[in-house]
């Protein structure tokens, strides 16, 4: 089979607008979670989350653009050109024929939605703008990428709520392993945090007022974040042959369904999830160094997750860093997968471990090693970002040095 590579990366989160700005932030333990800035804010009793701060999209793109692209498709297009100018890669002939894309997305354009629902029920308009369906549709931002880069492969959008992304990255990976493509641009991107969205997610419960705190016995629920992460997966010869810088190899992915509740988390389901993506690498537990957990600071997922790892690396648990960096960004929900990305491409490149922050107080249920508050240099070898969604859906990638 194939070997994959990745050969490029771009963001915008809470973090940063670039990869160097948002690696900073990890290594320093910033938080990029403040008040949110929107209409109705007041309203809402939850009213903080990783809300991306200084960005003018009219600065970006034009009048025009601006008519077609909801705020997630903006910050996929900026993460992607990112990736894009990394990797240095130009798509035309026959590599345009066998490359595509793969985009995470659970709300899609839902501040689309949420802006032509206000303007028909509340202010009372007859007519939205005839371009709201190509704006708000999920599939949005990946066409929008295969038109400005020239893909005419497989192109598409995966939606698993919370997974999205990591289950996106992960069919990329396999076309491009399986040699049914060159090279993909994937990731995730999500733009939730608009009265609509933050009201819908209160009505679960599972929002924190003040902080996201994963694995503190002080925990009290997530918080939502915004953003997009991109990548380039390329195959490995193709990369080499051309020169490419690569910055970590793609060895294991695998996918799991609890089938069994809605909301609540399986440890079982999210074990299987993560032995699978060892064994599709051939990877032996010990290898592994570090993992960027799904770690929502929710009381079931964290306690859940800890339990699933411990059963999977057994005596090895305790020798494993984990953390969750949705500590920093927030919960990206459908995009949250590939910004994490980020954190594991930093353990392998640089030996650097982020953080999670927030860490009071020890959870015997959590009782792993989740780097509490301060980042660390450490050797890894591999490394797994695992992605756990509502609905029992299981994603999880294994990461290598190359």
């Amino acid at each position: 089979m194939t070997r994959v590579v990745i050969t490029g990366a771009g963001t915008i989160n809470a973090l940063g607008h670039d990869v160097p700005t948002t690696l900073a932030a990890m290594r320093e333990g910033r938080c990029g979670i403040s008040e949110l800035e929107f209409r109705d804010v007041e309203r809402l009793a939850i009213r903080i989350g990783g809300q991306v701060k200084g960005y003018d999209a009219e600065a970006v793109f034009n009048r025009q653009q601006l008519s077609l692209y909801d705020r997630f498709t903006q910050f996929t297009l900026i993460a992607a050109r990112q990736a894009m100018a990394q990797a240095g890669l130009q798509f035309s002939g026959a590599l345009a024929d066998r490359s595509g894309v793969v985009l995470g997305t659970s709300g899609g354009g839902l501040t689309t939605q949420d802006e032509n629902y206000r303007a028909v029920y509340e202010e009372g308009k007859n007519r939205v703008h005839p371009f709201v369906v190509p704006k708000l549709m999920n599939n949005a931002a990946a066409s929008h990428v295969s038109m400005e880069f020239n893909l005419r492969g497989p192109s598409f959008t995966v939606a698993t709520a919370c997974a999205s992304s990591n289950h996106a990255m992960g069919q990329a990976f396999q076309m491009v392993r399986s040699g049914l493509c060159t090279a993909m641009i994937t990731g995730g991107s999500e733009s939730m945090l608009c009265f609509g969205g933050v009201k819908a997610w209160e009505g679960l419960r599972v929002m924190s007022k003040d902080a996201c705190r994963p694995f503190s016995a002080t925990r009290n629920g997530m918080v939502q974040g915004e953003g997009a992460g991109v990548f380039v997966f390329e195959d490995y010869e193709h990369a080499r042959a051309r020169g490419a810088e690569i910055l970590c190899e793609v060895i294991g992915f695998a996918m799991s369904s609890d089938a069994a509740d809605i909301v609540m988390p399986s440890k079982q389901g999210a074990a299987r999830a993560i032995l699978g993506a060892l064994q599709d690498g051939g990877i032996a537990p010990s290898r592994v160094g570090y993992i960027n957990a799904h770690g929502t600071g929710t009381a079931a997922n964290d306690k859940t997750e800890c339990a699933a790892v411990a059963d999977v690396f057994g005596p090895h648990a305790d020798h494993l860093m984990m953390s969750s960096t949705k500590s920093m960004h927030g919960h990206l929900i459908g995009g949250t997968g590939a910004v994490e990305l980020l954190a594991c491409i930093m353990a392998l490149r640089d030996g650097v471990i982020a953080p999670t922050i927030g860490y009071e107080e020890p959870d015997p249920e959590c009782a792993l090693d989740v780097v509490p508050n301060e980042a660390r240099d450490a050797e890894v070898e591999v490394a797994l970002s695992n992605a756990f969604a509502f609905g029992g859906l299981n994603a999880v990638l294994a990461l290598g040095q190359v």
